[in-house]
């Protein structure tokens, strides 16, 4: 009964610092730069939106990340959060990631596609921007050899 009363007790404190407003639930507790609420909990700091949609829905499944759906970092409410991959999270926002895979052609106009794009250390690239490339530099070393002679 004793753990009942803490988990009851600890769920107190924790709805305390939520702002239910008529759309987002807003963690009104500490705010990390991020814009992500933090909180203490069972001695460890703890995301407040993953706190609220455990609290709600359940644990989230494994490898999965919460997105929020109001893209309101701050709001814990389980409605407007939905477990993805992380993947699907990054595309879904507004980063760098997401932005660069909306770009379907390279520079030059050349289709991102199946056949036509590779993927190398530093991200994507266009194989007949590349393969151009590297003819140029073969003919212009093979050039320099025979102006040499």
């Amino acid at each position: 009964m004793r753990w009942r009363s803490g988990r009851a007790a600890m769920l107190e404190r924790f709805w305390q610092k939520v702002n239910k407003t008529s759309t987002c639930w807003l963690w009104t507790g500490f705010i990390h730069p991020s814009g992500y609420g933090r909180v203490m909990l069972t001695g460890a700091v703890r995301q407040a939106h993953r706190v609220a949609y455990e609290f709600v829905r359940g644990p989230i499944p494994e490898g999965l990340v919460l997105d929020h759906l109001c893209r309101v970092r701050n709001c814990v409410n389980p409605d407007h959060l939905e477990p993805v991959m992380q993947r699907i999270n990054v595309l879904r926002g507004a980063g760098p990631g997401a932005k660069h895979a909306l770009v379907t052609h390279c520079p030059k106009g050349h289709p991102y596609d199946t056949k036509n794009t590779y993927f190398a250390k530093r991200g994507r690239d266009c194989r007949t921007c590349h393969n151009e490339r590297v003819s140029r530099e073969y003919y212009a070393k093979k050039e320099a050899r025979h102006a040499a002679m």
